[in-house]
């Protein structure tokens, strides 16, 4: 299926990628002018798109359709209009292609009394697995994510980032071909991310095709350089990352860090020159930079060095992102 170019979109803002052609036959996930809608809210509005074989990121702010179209993909929820296809087939109510996609939702929905272990375990039973053979694959999934330290513990107990990492083994447990991963960094510290892009990646280079969803550039940019931006429930363009860096760096990215020691984290900030501004919340530091790849690079060789204390989240507000679109599109 060839995929229409979003030219008015790209002329308007100068942004020079263009939409590939990617065939139904070859594409992972094809949407056939899709659109989705709750009531009166749109929020997938007359999507076409063709997502090639391999890892690729689904960029946008909170509220563009990410997640509506990750559960169209899964067959979660059914096309107010239109048709999704996966490994070339129709979704909707096709039960087998379910058992070749693997899962991580953004919501969590976990038996906190439960070990992560536990959990994994009778997850990947309802895939048909006997006891055995769960219990093997579940100790697989979790030392996959670096969960073995806390396979034993309640998930009540799980930090922010050991909750993400369980639901990414249970997403892999019965090993599917296609992983939809939707926001899978947030909340972890500079460490389990980069672990995590890491484990993504090598998903990619083993044969897995990967789509993953976050509203931060530098992240999706660590795992793949092809993208699709959405927004407002449409695709405003498909391609290489790469082609869209100088549009978004014209933007100040504010990055808020949660740390044991924000005042000895600020100090490091104040002399470095991508650092445009800082100020102080409860229990962190807010950084206005100018250089985002720089200022993530530098603070995940922090976070590694232990020199500066436990830094415990790292997130960036929607807002900055959502100006670049608008930037994008000229609304």
């Amino acid at each position: 299926m060839s995929v229409p170019s979003p030219a008015p979109a790209s002329v308007e803002s100068g942004f020079s990628g263009t939409i590939p052609t990617v065939s139904r036959t070859t594409a992972i996930v094809a949407a056939d002018h899709v659109s989705k809608w709750y009531g009166q809210v749109i929020g997938l509005n007359d999507v076409s798109v063709a997502v090639p074989q391999g890892v690729t990121g689904l960029l946008g702010p909170n509220g563009a359709g990410k997640s509506t179209f990750m559960k169209l993909i899964t067959g979660q929820l059914k096309p107010s209009k239109g048709m999704v296809q996966v490994m070339g087939e129709p979704i909707w109510r096709n039960p087998h292609l379910y058992f070749q996609i693997g899962f991580c939702p953004e919501q969590e929905a976990f038996y906190e009394r439960m070990t992560g272990l536990e959990w994994v375990r009778s997850l990947v039973r309802l895939n048909g697995l006997g006891e055995k053979e769960a219990d093997e694959a579940a100790r697989r999934a979790i030392a996959a994510v670096d969960l073995v330290e806390a396979q034993d513990k309640k998930i009540g107990a799980y930090s922010k980032g050991m909750r993400q990492r369980v639901k990414l083994a249970q997403s892999i447990v019965h090993d599917p071909q296609l992983l939809i991963l939707d926001e899978p960094l947030a909340g972890m510290d500079p460490i389990g991310r980069r672990k995590t892009i890491r484990l993504i990646r090598e998903w990619g280079r083993s044969g897995k095709s990967i789509i993953v969803s976050s509203h931060i550039l530098h992240e999706i940019e660590s795992m793949t350089s092809n993208i699709l931006l959405i927004n407002n429930g449409r695709i405003l363009a498909e391609g290489d990352v790469h082609q869209i860096r100088e549009l978004i760096d014209e933007h100040p990215h504010t990055v808020y860090v949660r740390g044991e020691d924000p005042r000895r984290l600020a100090r490091q900030f104040l002399d470095r020159d991508d650092v445009i501004s800082l100020r102080f919340e409860s229990g962190a530091v807010v950084v206005e930079t100018a250089k985002p790849d720089v200022f993530y690079s530098r603070l995940t060789d922090m976070a590694a060095s232990g020199e500066f204390g436990t830094i415990e989240e790292v997130t960036s507000p929607d807002d900055n992102l959502q100006a670049v679109f608008q930037y994008l599109v000229k609304t």
